[in-house]
């Protein structure tokens, strides 16, 4: 199961702001504006977003009317994408017998219900988009 560490889940909530304000980047915030409505952290807004435009995920401009935005409709950004920009590509969660148990000795009792988890997880975090977020947006989020 990806583990869902704090500065990803802090991701997740700066750009699920970003989504409710799209309106294709007309406006721009800046990292205070993020930081302070979803009341966190502007050093660490202001670290993630740089993280996320490297990413393509965001957009942004220096200067007297810059700011962030999405760089594509919340619709087509997954929270998978956003969260991998902060997890390591494997943190699959560890059986609680210890690391390689189950692919080396008998599965322990967890092993199914653990690996149910784990794909559970993933879907959600594949197939859901920031468009839950977006107030305006036409078009519906992410599934299959």
């Amino acid at each position: 199961m990806y583990r869902y560490g704090k500065t990803a889940q802090n991701a997740v909530s700066a750009m699920s702001y970003l989504a409710e304000v799209f309106d294709g980047g007309e406006t721009k915030l800046s990292s205070h504006d993020i930081a302070l409505h979803r009341k966190l952290s502007q050093p660490l807004v202001a670290k993630m977003l740089v993280v996320l435009s490297q990413s393509g995920l965001v957009d942004g401009s220096r200067g007297p009317g810059g700011g962030y935005w999405l760089a594509k409709d919340p619709a087509l950004i997954t929270l998978q994408e956003i969260v991998s920009q902060f997890e390591k590509a494997d943190t699959r969660t560890f059986c609680p017998f210890g690391p390689n148990w189950c692919g080396n000795e008998d599965p322990c009792p967890l092993h199914d219900q653990l690996l149910a988890l784990d794909d559970q997880l993933t879907r959600f975090l594949s197939e859901t988009s920031l468009g839950v977020f977006a107030k305006s947006s036409g078009s519906p989020p992410l599934s299959t």
